[in-house]
């Protein structure tokens, strides 16, 4: 289901102190046949950007 990994990834990201103001599941994906779901990320500014980048280089460093 969309909306499960929709919000378990809001939560990693909050985890991490990152908020995407835009992110959401794309509708239009869910109705294709066979049905597809994507989760839009959206637009987020520069600080946002860097924020994610940071978590991401932290947890390859793992």
């Amino acid at each position: 289901m969309p909306d499960t990994h929709l919000e378990e990834l809001r939560t990693a990201l909050a985890a991490n102190g990152i908020t995407l103001p835009s992110l959401g599941v794309d509708l239009p994906s869910c109705t294709a046949l066979p049905a597809r779901p994507l989760i839009a990320l959206g637009n987020c500014n520069l600080a946002t950007a860097e924020a994610l980048t940071d978590a991401l280089r932290r947890a390859a460093e793992r």
